[in-house]
């Protein structure tokens, strides 16, 4: 898409002020609402250790010092293990007079977690409680999207030993907080969060709705994509679990790869529709669909294997696919398709963001916020920049259909005006014939000689098509009509052959319409010499087709007639500012004796339906076939 240099930059300005507007706003809810850093720093001491042949116990981890404890840091991540991991960590004491104390691990995703609380100095548990995705959400102590339980009442320090095993990855934010605190975070948290589901709903519901007016695929694959980021991020912060399948374990557990493919999948559908790959490249185009086949594919994969080999061939693909996309919005934005340097900044906001959590949740950067708060900012500035562009897009091809629009209307009016222009000379030809009749006897017959005359030029002019010089539609119409009946009343076989250039339209757009009009003419110029009979009848049919009447013809010599015209066409290029065109034909030849009034109109699309075989066929061919008297058009 082409737009001018004004327009661009107004768009450039929306595009900045959009993605300032949103990070100033994520800055500022995270400044304001972020958890305190003194609800990590009171989780003190901790240390895990692995269990890969699932040998430990709580007992014999408790009462062993010869356990190697390893230290951490929180909030720990460990990355992707199938074999349990044990955590050990200090808690103050738990007062009866204060509020209770919450136990928050700020990631839902984990699939089994074992809790054992501990009054420091006595080996009897105070309380043992599981917790975890792989129990129905009923099941939690506290309905919570985290996982959260409330603490026991120690006067003595806290020792607390937990159990982890998960098919993803571990990771374990571990927060402390007072009860009422933690309801006013909540309280904050769930508002904003609110907010940003709403967004997302907000725009994905109103691409639905465009959609379901404007018959536009576009909107409709947008809404797809708005919603499935949607659904995933709402698995991520444990939403959709709490609230759309709380007793759906199986389907929780693998959830976030179906959403999470099915976003990359839509993603990768609207960049191909958006940019309109096809018309740059037909190869990149059908890249594009065979990667978001392949999504699918892991989808379909996703309900049978386990996570733990889903989300590998999720994160190989994606880490591919996201760069190919990048790689494609700025090779075309580099062509000067704005749209598609729109596109590729709004990825790599998406991309930047996707890198940082994934640093953050390698442990190999720390940030102050959580990597999914990052994730949140990406999405939310990427949808609302995508949404900008789709509408950029409708907007300029709505544009684009007006002025196609206004400017037929002024092609109709000019033939209106010309219509009305031409009625005026023959009024005036009457008039002056009335007067010369009433005046002069002895000129009638030459009036009427000179008035006979400007008629049959005006007649002419009206069957001559002004571009090739060549007869147009409407002596076709009239002269298809005479040699039909002259057909069926000498029955006598009348072929009909409708020819168009092939690519015409690769060729206005390479070299220009002056070319096009060029190869019209120089089309135009061969035909009447290659036909034999003054009978044979030759007529621009419209646009880059043209039509051919060959009375008394069977099909057998018509389409060894226009093959020869196909072949002289294709060994002839036409020169233009001193360098050759070439193109081809491809025609369908209908032959039939007329046998009923207006059997013609059969004929005639009996030879287009042979023109359509011809091209699905390869082009630069011709197609024949002989229609019965009863045969169904």
């Amino acid at each position: 898409m082409q737009l001018n240099s004004i327009t661009s930059r107004r768009y450039d300005v929306w595009l900045l002020a959009i993605t300032a507007a949103v990070i100033a706003f994520f800055v500022v809810v995270m400044h304001q609402y972020a958890p305190a850093q003194q609800h990590y720093a009171e989780i003190s001491q901790l240390r895990f250790v692995s269990d890969p042949d699932g040998r430990f116990d709580a007992r014999q981890l408790m009462g062993d010092s010869s356990i190697d404890w390893q230290p951490a840091a929180n909030p720990v991540n460990l990355g992707m293990h199938d074999h349990p991991y044990w955590f050990r960590f200090s808690l103050p004491a738990s007062l009866p007079e204060h509020d209770a104390d919450l136990l928050e691990i700020n990631y839902p995703l984990l699939d089994n977690i074992d809790v054992t609380f501990y009054s420091r100095g006595n080996p009897a548990p105070l309380a043992h409680k599981r917790l975890g995705d792989n129990l129905p959400f009923a099941y939690r102590e506290i309905a919570h999207e985290s996982h959260i339980v409330e603490v026991p009442r120690s006067e003595a320090p806290i020792e607390v030993l937990m159990r982890v095993k998960t098919s993803g990855t571990i990771k374990l934010p571990l927060r402390l907080w007072k009860e009422q605190v933690f309801i006013e975070y909540t309280s904050q948290h769930n508002l904003l969060m609110g907010m940003f589901f709403g967004v997302l709903m907000a725009i994905g519901l109103s691409n639905g709705f465009f959609f379901l007016t404007t018959r536009n695929l576009s909107f409709l694959v947008y809404a797809g994509y708005v919603f499935s980021m949607m659904l995933t991020l709402a698995v991520l912060h444990g939403q959709a679990y709490a609230h759309l399948w709380p007793a759906q374990v199986w389907f929780q557990g693998r959830a976030v790869v179906i959403f999470a493919n099915t976003t990359i999948m839509f993603a990768v559908l609207f960049t191909n529709r958006l940019l309109q790959v096809d018309q740059h490249s037909r190869l990149v185009s059908r890249l594009l669909t065979l990667i978001s086949l392949l999504f699918l594919g892991n989808i379909l994969l996703s309900l049978v294997l386990p996570y733990a080999y889903v989300i590998k061939i999720f994160l190989v693909m994606l880490s591919t696919v996201v760069v190919f996309i990048l790689s494609v919005s700025v090779w075309l934005a580099m062509k000067g398709n704005v749209l598609a340097r729109y596109h590729a900044f709004a990825w790599s906001i998406l991309l930047l963001s996707g890198l940082t959590a994934s640093f953050d949740n390698f442990n190999l950067i720390a940030f102050p916020v959580p990597s999914t708060y990052l994730l949140i900012l990406g999405a939310a500035v990427e949808t609302l920049l995508l949404t900008l562009v789709l509408a950029i897009s409708y907007s300029h091809n709505q544009e684009e259909k007006t002025d196609a629009q206004n400017k037929a209307l002024e092609q109709e009016k000019q033939a209106l005006d010309a219509q009305a222009e031409l009625m005026s000379v023959q009024q005036q030809y009457q008039a002056e014939l009335e007067y010369q009749v009433g005046e002069r006897t002895l000129e009638l017959e030459i009036a009427l000689r000179e008035l006979s005359e400007a008629n049959r030029e005006l007649e002419n002019l009206n069957t001559i098509d002004s571009l090739t010089g060549i007869r147009n539609r409407r002596h076709f119409d009239k002269r298809l009509q005479a040699e039909a009946r002259l057909s069926r009343r000498e029955q006598t076989p009348l072929s009909l052959v409708m020819v168009d250039i092939d690519h015409f339209k690769q060729i206005n757009d390479r070299y220009g319409h002056a070319t096009g009009d060029a190869c019209l003419r120089h089309v135009a110029k061969l035909l009447p010499g290659i036909l034999k009979r003054p009978t044979d009848d030759v007529c621009r049919y419209g646009g880059e087709e043209f039509a051919i009447i060959l009375p008394n013809t069977e099909l057998e010599g018509a389409t060894q007639l226009v093959d020869q015209i196909r072949a002289t066409i294709e060994a002839t290029p036409v020169i233009v500012d001193g360098h050759p065109v070439s193109m081809t034909l491809s025609a369908g030849v209908g032959t039939t004796i007329v046998g009923y009034d207006e059997q013609e109109l059969a004929l005639l699309k009996l030879a287009d339906r042979m023109l359509y075989a011809a091209k699905q066929g390869g082009r630069n061919q011709v197609h024949g076939q002989f229609l019965t008297s009863g045969q169904d058009t």
